[in-house]
Protein backbone atom coordinates (compact mmCIF):
# COMPACT_ATOMS: atom_id res chain seq x y z
CA UNK A 1 0.00 0.00 0.00
CA UNK A 2 1.32 3.57 -0.56
CA UNK A 3 3.01 5.26 2.18
CA UNK A 4 1.11 8.11 3.27
CA UNK A 5 3.94 10.76 1.78
CA UNK A 6 2.43 8.84 -1.69
CA UNK A 7 0.83 10.87 -4.22
CA UNK A 8 -1.04 9.47 -7.57
CA UNK A 9 -1.06 12.46 -10.23
CA UNK A 10 -3.43 11.82 -12.90
CA UNK A 11 -2.56 13.46 -16.58
CA UNK A 12 -4.97 14.97 -18.74
CA UNK A 13 -7.35 11.63 -18.78
CA UNK A 14 -9.69 14.47 -20.77
CA UNK A 15 -12.20 13.02 -23.35
CA UNK A 16 -10.16 15.18 -26.30
CA UNK A 17 -7.65 13.13 -25.48
CA UNK A 18 -9.73 9.73 -25.87
CA UNK A 19 -11.08 8.12 -28.73
CA UNK A 20 -13.48 10.60 -30.57
CA UNK A 21 -11.58 13.18 -28.89
CA UNK A 22 -9.79 16.62 -31.09
CA UNK A 23 -6.51 15.30 -30.41
CA UNK A 24 -7.20 11.50 -29.44
CA UNK A 25 -4.59 9.53 -28.41
CA UNK A 26 -4.98 5.80 -29.60
CA UNK A 27 -6.35 3.21 -26.66
CA UNK A 28 -6.47 6.56 -24.63
CA UNK A 29 -9.89 4.94 -22.53
CA UNK A 30 -8.11 2.20 -22.12
CA UNK A 31 -5.83 3.12 -19.16
CA UNK A 32 -8.87 4.24 -17.17
CA UNK A 33 -9.88 1.11 -15.31
CA UNK A 34 -6.24 0.68 -14.25
CA UNK A 35 -6.26 4.56 -13.56
CA UNK A 36 -9.06 4.22 -11.28
CA UNK A 37 -7.63 1.18 -9.45
CA UNK A 38 -4.35 3.24 -8.60
CA UNK A 39 -6.60 6.04 -7.69
CA UNK A 40 -8.83 3.70 -5.25
CA UNK A 41 -5.20 2.77 -3.72
CA UNK A 42 -3.90 5.99 -2.95
CA UNK A 43 -4.89 8.61 -0.33
CA UNK A 44 -3.99 11.36 -2.34
CA UNK A 45 -4.41 11.96 -5.59
CA UNK A 46 -3.94 14.97 -7.64
CA UNK A 47 -5.25 15.73 -11.40
CA UNK A 48 -4.10 17.88 -14.27
CA UNK A 49 -6.35 19.62 -16.54
CA UNK A 50 -5.76 20.80 -20.19
CA UNK A 51 -7.30 24.09 -20.46
CA UNK A 52 -6.84 26.03 -23.24
CA UNK A 53 -8.73 29.18 -23.81
CA UNK A 54 -10.10 29.91 -27.71
CA UNK A 55 -7.63 31.05 -29.98
CA UNK A 56 -4.65 29.83 -28.24
CA UNK A 57 -1.42 30.21 -29.42
CA UNK A 58 -0.32 26.50 -29.91
CA UNK A 59 -4.02 25.30 -31.72
CA UNK A 60 -2.93 25.52 -35.57
CA UNK A 61 -5.71 27.68 -36.86
CA UNK A 62 -4.35 30.67 -35.15
CA UNK A 63 -0.92 30.47 -37.35
CA UNK A 64 -2.37 31.05 -40.91
CA UNK A 65 -0.79 28.83 -43.18
CA UNK A 66 0.12 26.36 -40.90
CA UNK A 67 -1.02 22.71 -40.31
CA UNK A 68 -1.37 20.55 -37.36
CA UNK A 69 1.59 18.89 -36.48
CA UNK A 70 4.20 21.18 -37.79
CA UNK A 71 6.52 23.04 -35.08
CA UNK A 72 7.08 26.92 -34.83
CA UNK A 73 8.95 29.09 -33.12
CA UNK A 74 7.18 30.99 -30.51
CA UNK A 75 8.87 34.02 -27.60
CA UNK A 76 9.77 31.03 -25.64
CA UNK A 77 11.28 28.37 -28.40
CA UNK A 78 9.76 25.27 -30.32
CA UNK A 79 6.25 24.54 -30.05
CA UNK A 80 4.38 22.03 -31.43
CA UNK A 81 1.18 22.90 -33.03
CA UNK A 82 -2.27 20.97 -32.48
CA UNK A 83 -5.19 20.96 -33.82
CA UNK A 84 -8.42 22.97 -31.29
CA UNK A 85 -8.33 21.01 -28.17
CA UNK A 86 -9.56 21.16 -24.29
CA UNK A 87 -10.59 24.51 -25.25
CA UNK A 88 -12.08 25.89 -21.45
CA UNK A 89 -15.61 24.34 -20.53
CA UNK A 90 -16.25 22.51 -23.77
CA UNK A 91 -17.12 18.97 -23.24
CA UNK A 92 -13.60 18.13 -24.79
CA UNK A 93 -12.13 19.77 -21.70
CA UNK A 94 -13.80 17.90 -19.37
CA UNK A 95 -12.73 14.53 -17.87
CA UNK A 96 -13.87 11.74 -19.31
CA UNK A 97 -17.04 9.87 -17.56
CA UNK A 98 -15.70 6.72 -17.19
CA UNK A 99 -12.68 8.09 -14.86
CA UNK A 100 -13.33 8.45 -11.13
CA UNK A 101 -11.68 12.08 -10.79
CA UNK A 102 -14.22 13.26 -7.96
CA UNK A 103 -11.49 11.61 -5.34
CA UNK A 104 -8.69 14.55 -6.57
CA UNK A 105 -7.76 16.82 -3.63
CA UNK A 106 -6.36 18.97 -6.38
CA UNK A 107 -6.94 19.75 -10.15
CA UNK A 108 -4.21 21.66 -12.01
CA UNK A 109 -5.26 23.48 -15.13
CA UNK A 110 -2.41 24.05 -17.30
CA UNK A 111 -2.26 25.75 -21.09
CA UNK A 112 -4.61 28.63 -19.70
CA UNK A 113 -2.38 31.25 -20.14
CA UNK A 114 -3.13 32.20 -24.52
CA UNK A 115 0.59 32.99 -25.35
CA UNK A 116 1.79 30.16 -23.70
CA UNK A 117 1.46 25.98 -23.69
CA UNK A 118 2.10 23.85 -20.91
CA UNK A 119 3.01 19.93 -20.84
CA UNK A 120 4.07 20.07 -17.53
CA UNK A 121 2.05 19.71 -14.26
CA UNK A 122 4.67 21.52 -12.92
CA UNK A 123 5.54 24.77 -15.52
CA UNK A 124 4.53 26.33 -18.35
CA UNK A 125 6.81 25.70 -21.53
CA UNK A 126 8.78 28.70 -21.33
CA UNK A 127 10.32 26.57 -18.50
CA UNK A 128 10.34 29.25 -15.91
CA UNK A 129 6.43 30.04 -15.09
CA UNK A 130 5.41 27.77 -12.38
CA UNK A 131 2.34 26.34 -11.66
CA UNK A 132 1.97 25.77 -7.86
CA UNK A 133 2.07 22.36 -7.76
CA UNK A 134 5.43 21.65 -6.35
CA UNK A 135 5.01 24.16 -3.48
CA UNK A 136 1.44 22.74 -2.78
CA UNK A 137 3.46 19.01 -2.25
CA UNK A 138 6.31 19.96 -0.39
CA UNK A 139 3.93 21.73 1.83
CA UNK A 140 1.81 18.92 2.46
CA UNK A 141 4.94 16.64 2.68
CA UNK A 142 4.05 14.48 -0.16
CA UNK A 143 7.93 13.43 -1.52
CA UNK A 144 6.57 10.36 -3.29
CA UNK A 145 5.18 10.67 -6.56
CA UNK A 146 3.29 8.22 -9.25
CA UNK A 147 2.19 9.07 -12.85
CA UNK A 148 0.13 8.44 -15.04
CA UNK A 149 -2.11 9.38 -18.20
CA UNK A 150 -1.89 11.01 -21.69
CA UNK A 151 0.29 10.95 -23.22
CA UNK A 152 3.31 9.50 -22.54
CA UNK A 153 5.65 11.45 -24.38
CA UNK A 154 4.16 14.95 -23.71
CA UNK A 155 2.55 15.90 -20.93
CA UNK A 156 3.59 12.57 -18.63
CA UNK A 157 6.91 12.73 -19.67
CA UNK A 158 7.31 16.61 -19.21
CA UNK A 159 5.58 15.96 -15.62
CA UNK A 160 7.72 13.35 -14.41
CA UNK A 161 11.09 15.12 -15.87
CA UNK A 162 10.17 18.34 -13.91
CA UNK A 163 9.15 16.43 -10.62
CA UNK A 164 13.00 14.76 -10.47
CA UNK A 165 14.39 17.70 -11.31
CA UNK A 166 12.71 19.30 -8.43
CA UNK A 167 13.81 16.14 -6.37
CA UNK A 168 10.36 14.27 -5.84
CA UNK A 169 11.00 10.46 -6.04
CA UNK A 170 9.16 9.98 -9.16
CA UNK A 171 7.76 6.68 -11.14
CA UNK A 172 5.58 6.64 -13.89
CA UNK A 173 3.66 3.11 -14.84
CA UNK A 174 3.81 3.02 -18.36
CA UNK A 175 0.68 0.90 -18.88
CA UNK A 176 -1.36 3.17 -17.44
CA UNK A 177 -0.59 5.61 -20.02
CA UNK A 178 -0.69 5.72 -23.88
CA UNK A 179 1.52 7.81 -26.33
CA UNK A 180 0.83 10.05 -28.92
CA UNK A 181 4.33 9.08 -30.55
CA UNK A 182 4.80 11.48 -33.16
CA UNK A 183 7.92 11.56 -34.94
CA UNK A 184 9.70 8.91 -32.60
CA UNK A 185 8.80 11.05 -29.58
CA UNK A 186 7.60 8.09 -27.36
CA UNK A 187 11.49 6.43 -27.74
CA UNK A 188 12.86 10.16 -27.00
CA UNK A 189 10.77 10.97 -23.83
CA UNK A 190 11.40 7.52 -22.53
CA UNK A 191 15.16 8.16 -23.04
CA UNK A 192 14.62 11.27 -21.27
CA UNK A 193 12.75 9.95 -18.32
CA UNK A 194 15.64 7.55 -17.81
CA UNK A 195 18.20 10.00 -17.63
CA UNK A 196 16.73 12.18 -15.64
CA UNK A 197 16.23 9.22 -12.85
CA UNK A 198 12.89 8.26 -13.33
CA UNK A 199 11.82 4.95 -12.40
CA UNK A 200 9.63 3.40 -15.45
CA UNK A 201 7.44 0.72 -14.16
CA UNK A 202 4.17 -1.19 -15.09
CA UNK A 203 0.97 -2.21 -12.81
CA UNK A 204 2.54 -5.86 -11.95
CA UNK A 205 5.26 -4.92 -10.45
CA UNK A 206 3.25 -2.60 -8.40
CA UNK A 207 0.98 -5.55 -7.05
CA UNK A 208 4.20 -7.94 -6.53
Amino acid sequence: MPAAQDCLIVIDVQNDFCPGGALAVKDGDAIIPLVNRLIAGHEHVVLTQDWHPHGHSSFASSHAGKAPFETIELAYGAQTLWPDHCVQGTSGAAFHAGLDWTRAELVIRKGFRHAIDSYSAFYENDRSTPTGLAGYLRERGLGRLTLVGLATDFCVAYSAIDARRLGFETRVVMDACRAIDLGGSLAGAVADMQKTGVTLTDSTALAA
